[in-house]
């Protein structure tokens, strides 16, 4: 049996779930989500706790038994304390803005970037003097949070001779040294 898929999700008690045919509702103090579960996993609730069981013993079922309890641990822990990244901008004349809806980055092109955010991602942007620009990223949804933090680094990624680019905070970059004199 799977390691992970075997141990029970504990659910708080702000947060309410919903389980309809092969699909489960999350209710939370920062959200709603919902996730379609494949009909080889089936969903028991008993005291606060949320069990995962296969019906077959196959490899698929397996595979599927350990990706569906991450997934629903996240959505509940998303819709009860939320999740966060930050990006850090590495270089000179990196600037980060936040208007609305729309997030401008200005990475060294020769025109600002324009990305269009989703109202689910609630964004703040950082600038002090004397330090890189920081952009904060929180949801409740993780999955939609790790992708729009992947789409903005993807945008200048580190480069490994000066560092320079869009990097996750506290992210280790590895060095390369330039031409040896």
């Amino acid at each position: 049996m799977s390691r992970i898929g075997k141990n029970p999700i504990s659910i708080p008690e702000n947060v309410n779930l919903k389980i309809i045919g092969n699909k489960i509702i999350i209710k939370g103090e920062l959200g709603v989500l919902s996730q379609e579960i494949s009909d080889q996993i089936k969903l028991t609730v008993q005291e606060n706790k949320l069990h995962l069981n296969r019906i077959q013993e196959d490899k698929k079922s397996k595979s599927l038994h350990g990706l569906y309890r991450v997934l629903i641990y996240n959505m509940i822990k998303g819709v009860s304390k939320g999740f966060k990244k930050e990006l850090e901008l590495v270089g000179i004349g990196y600037r980060a803005s936040f208007h609305g809806e729309i997030l401008e980055l200005n990475l060294g092109y020769s025109h600002n970037i324009m990305i269009q955010i989703p109202k689910e991602i609630y964004i703040e942007t950082k600038t002090e003097k004397g330090k890189n620009p920081i952009i904060v990223l929180k949801s409740h949804d993780k999955q939609l949070l790790g992708l729009i933090a992947a789409k903005i680094r993807s945008l200048r990624k580190p480069e490994p001779y000066k560092g320079k680019g869009v990097r996750y905070l506290k992210e280790e970059i590895r060095r390369k040294t330039g031409k040896s004199a």
